[in-house]
């Protein structure tokens, strides 16, 4: 029994290998079958190393985000390793110590308008996907709930499609105080550095505002919703007062520029549509306005972020990796995503090009004719002697010229399309596109798991007004009332584009026109100082040529 016993310990618990006797013949063999494997084996391996694996879309992004994560640690810690100044290297004075020094002091209150985008929003009401967000921002701020859920984020960012304003069940207010616009995100200031010098030379909360505001809504919508322009004139008012009698100095900023134009104009108007303070309100209250980079005539981005929701850093972030934006793994569909809430922006729509092609050019004529920047080519022209104004400084400047491009076209079709002389181009009719919308065939969609305006319409009728058609400043409003007709439907209630032959006419008179400088008036306001700043030189986005995809 005792034998069994260890029989089967040997059989289940520690098994025990046998040896066999097999004759030589089948060595050989095992040889030849090894020796094929290791000569498979190893051609295996050669053709790996000769073909690199293909990289897929969920590596690729996080291969973007961990080079975006280790860059702003590196920097990060740079910051705070490095000295605040180098030994022998001496710290530039700042423009509010040196002004400090020579003995400037605060004398007219200051009111700042930010511009779109660089304003925070925080959350009062929302979904159930933003739960323990309350009053915290979702826009200007660390952005980390961008990365948390993106999808919650742009819905909560996103305007009522039809009427402009809240959907239901969300509500997004802007940040008040000066901490509106400080800072866009940690480590990148916008209104900062000003805010600083001008506390150095005595400025403060009583006599320093930011006039913040949703740049989401349309101006004058900012006033049905919160009451924005009404508490703009309070606080102008209560700052002349409390700063004895002094009139207020305005710095607007980009589209803050029309925004407190259209202010201007909504200030003197009698109630329910202006703010009631008659025709001597601005006079008695406004010392000057400075304008920064101010977009009175709008910019030809806005007609690409609208139509497609590109743009040149748009392009920049495809060229770095064309899979992030458009991951079929993933699912993000992002430009999809963008579209879809930057329509509801009337912000964007206020930035159209004014004008039309009296301002922009036409097919066959812009005004940058002579004096198109090209970077890799770009000098400078010494002004000769008779081109010196009285006080000595250069007054001709130019630049290295382009003359291929026709930048009139801001939207065009194909390269050929940008180059080619009008007389051998198809023209744009604008019954053509009202015609191809009306008898679209809806059952032929384009339809994604995103939806936009673009899946009502059928891939035929999209090359039908794209293919080698080049649009300008005018024909590119009727090509987004064509994509993109609910938002423009919209729009064309609360801003207007054209230029005015007759400012008399009763019809300007309406809050449409009021953020247009080429149909509205200034206020009767001789005292009031107007200063403009432009960057010079810097390259600036001017038109656009799309490809079509063969898909």
């Amino acid at each position: 029994m005792a034998s069994i016993l260890r029989f089967r310990k040997l059989c289940y618990v520690e098994p025990v290998k046998f040896q066999f006797f097999q004759p030589h013949n089948f060595d050989k063999k095992e040889k030849t079958v090894a020796t094929e494997a290791k000569t498979s084996l190893e051609n295996n391996e050669k053709r790996n190393k000769r073909q690199p694996k293909e990289r897929s879309c969920v590596n690729s992004c996080c291969c973007v985000i961990g080079y975006m994560c280790t860059t702003w640690w590196l920097l990060l810690v740079l910051y705070h390793c490095l000295p605040a100044a180098f030994p022998g290297f001496q710290v530039p004075e700042s423009p509010g110590t040196r002004l400090k020094r020579e003995g400037l002091t605060a004398l007219h209150p200051v009111v700042l308008v930010p511009g779109i985008v660089t304003g925070g929003l925080e959350l009062w009401e929302g979904k159930p996907c933003a739960e323990g967000l309350f009053r915290k921002r979702l826009w200007g701020g660390s952005f980390t709930e961008l990365l948390k859920r993106p999808l919650c984020l742009l819905e909560h960012l996103a305007l009522h499609n039809e009427t402009g304003l809240d959907p239901p069940g969300i509500r997004l207010r802007a940040v008040s105080g000066l901490v509106a616009a400080d800072y866009f995100a940690p480590g990148y200031f916008v209104w900062a550095v000003l805010i600083e010098n001008l506390a150095k030379i005595g400025y403060e909360g009583k006599n320093m505002h930011m006039a913040a505001y949703d740049w989401r809504l349309s101006f004058q919508n900012t006033e049905i919703r919160d009451q924005t322009l009404s508490r703009l004139k309070s606080q102008i008012e209560l700052m002349y007062v409390t700063n004895g009698y002094k009139k207020v100095v305005v710095v607007p900023h980009s589209m803050g520029v029309i925004y407190f134009l259209h202010f201007l104009k909504w200030v003197e108007t009698p109630p329910p549509m202006g703010g009631g303070g008659g025709p001597g309100w601005c006079g008695k209250h406004i010392k000057s306005i400075m304008n920064i980079g101010p977009v009175f005539l709008g910019v030809p981005k806005a007609v690409s972020n609208l139509f497609s929701a590109e743009a040149k850093d748009m392009a920049s972030i495809r060229a770095m990796d064309p899979g992030v934006l458009d991951s079929e793994i993933l699912r993000l569909q992002a430009l999809e995503h963008v579209m879809r809430v930057t329509r509801t922006w009337d912000s964007i729509a206020s930035l159209l090009p004014k004008g039309g092609e009296t301002v922009w050019g036409n097919l066959d004529w812009s005004p940058e004719e002579g004096y198109a920047c090209d970077l890799s080519k770009k000098r400078y022209l010494q002004a000769s002697a008779g081109d010196k104004d009285t006080n000595g400084s250069d007054v001709k400047m130019d630049f290295h010229v382009k003359e291929s491009n026709k930048y009139g076209r801001i939207i065009s079709f194909g390269k050929e399309t940008l180059q080619l002389p009008s007389s051998q181009l198809p023209s744009v009719d604008t019954e053509e596109f009202l015609g191809t919308r009306t008898n679209r065939n809806t059952n032929s969609s384009c339809g994604g798991e995103v939806w936009t305006e673009y899946d009502e319409m059928c891939r035929e009728t999209i090359r039908k007004i794209a293919e080698n058609k080049p649009y300008t400043a005018r024909t590119a409003l009727d090509l987004l009332r064509f994509v993109a007709p609910k938002m423009m439907q919209r729009v064309d209630s609360h801003l207007s584009y054209g230029i005015a032959d007759n400012l008399d006419d009763p019809k300007y008179t309406r809050y449409k026109h009021w953020s247009n400088p080429l149909e509205t008036k200034l206020p009767d306001a001789p005292d009031i100082e107007i200063y403009c700043s432009y960057g010079v030189g810097i390259p600036t986005e001017r038109s656009y040529v799309y490809k079509l995809s063969p898909k």
